[in-house]
């Protein structure tokens, strides 16, 4: 009888791969611990505190802030107000002023409320006006009539007066201006006058504006003669002239 020999239908594993000295092995690789990301609620939770921590530090500053911002525009000042209308020229008296209280302001310069004493008996360079504040160039020390003066109202033009406004006590020479078409000895000669601005008018319609001048007893009528002819100039004094040098 004839043996014939098959094959084990059972095939023998392979021969083992020798390891790579580089590469972990199978077994390593299953024993290293995996991490695994916390839920979503749980990051959640993590930034939340952080996030609260930083809402609070930011009110916190926006509060210190507002507070730095009132302290600074909403401090209040003491200043001198006008209680009653006061026309130029006129003195100031306790019953014409107020201590009115404010937001200070640094484009504001108001005379102070402790100035109140000091500002009676000065006098109105312009029309003051109720509820204004007072500020320096409003009020004037000095006596802007001295004994031995008379005071002309002046009507001039635009074109007759500075382009700079006057104010009472500023010093101004009132210069006549002839017709030049004359001659002979019959013409007219020019003349001058120092005078001092005691009021200033509003203007009319027209643009004509009352000054009135105080000048000596003796250039009175001649100044008024002058004005009535309305062939003058009025120009500003020099430093010197105002100095009386």
């Amino acid at each position: 009888m004839e043996n014939r020999a098959f094959p084990s239908q059972l095939a023998s594993p392979p021969p083992p791969t020798p390891a790579d000295p580089g590469r972990p092995s199978e077994r390593a690789v299953l024993d290293r611990p995996v991490a695994v990301a916390p839920p979503r609620a749980l990051r959640a939770r993590r930034r939340r505190p952080a996030v609260l921590a930083l809402s609070v530090a930011l009110i916190a500053a926006g509060g210190l802030g507002g507070a730095a911002l009132y302290s600074a525009t909403g401090e209040r000042v003491a200043v001198l107000a006008l209680a009653r209308d006061v026309p130029a020229g006129q003195q100031l008296t306790a019953a014409d002023l107020t201590v009115a209280r404010i937001a200070g302001d640094p484009a504001l310069h108001p005379l102070d409320g402790a100035d109140l004493d000091r500002a009676v008996g000065m006098r109105a360079t312009n029309d003051l006006k109720r509820g204004s504040l007072l500020t320096k160039a409003d009020v004037i020390d000095k006596l802007i009539v001295r004994p031995g003066q008379q005071i002309v109202g002046v009507a001039a033009k635009r074109t007759q007066l500075p382009a700079t406004a006057l104010k009472p006590g500023r010093q101004v020479i009132v210069v006549s201006t002839p017709d030049s078409t004359q001659g002979g000895d019959t013409a007219p000669r020019s003349q001058t006058f120092t005078a001092t601005v005691v009021t200033v008018g509003g203007a009319d319609t027209d643009g004509t504006v009352v000054v009135d001048m105080a000048v000596d007893e003796a250039d009175g009528p001649r100044l008024a003669e002058t004005v009535a002819g309305g062939k003058f100039q009025v120009i500003l004094a020099s430093t010197s002239q105002r100095s009386g040098g």
